[in-house]
């Protein structure tokens, strides 16, 4: 898994990644975005324009936040490998470890 969405995207799902993203490999959940293992060619252009500093190199991702290493790759195991996001559009298929945080960046 070369890239991987963190914590900080959480209710947060800004998408300025997507746009970025040159073989749409960022699948949108219900409250985070995920990177398609499979699909992503490591190119890095998602990273540097994350507002919130959520995408890290899997080897990089902060020890706090080690888990969610297993959930952007859970996310995909019903899902699939579909061969890009756009055609899928916006999922409930978070997994549980997402699904059950407290809400975030709320005011």
């Amino acid at each position: 898994m070369p890239y991987v969405i963190a914590e900080p995207c959480v209710d947060v799902m800004d998408k300025s990644c997507i746009e970025e993203c040159p073989v749409d490999c960022i699948y949108e959940g219900s409250r985070m975005l995920y990177i398609h293992p499979d699909e992503c060619v490591d190119c890095g252009a998602c990273e540097p324009v994350c507002p919130v500093e959520a995408i890290f190199f899997d080897d990089d991702v902060p020890e706090e936040w080690g888990g969610y290493v297993a959930s952007n790759a859970d996310f995909f195991v019903d899902l699939g490998s579909p061969g890009g996001a756009a055609k899928v559009g916006r999922t409930e298929n978070d997994p549980p470890s997402i699904k059950n945080l407290t809400p975030m960046n709320q005011s």
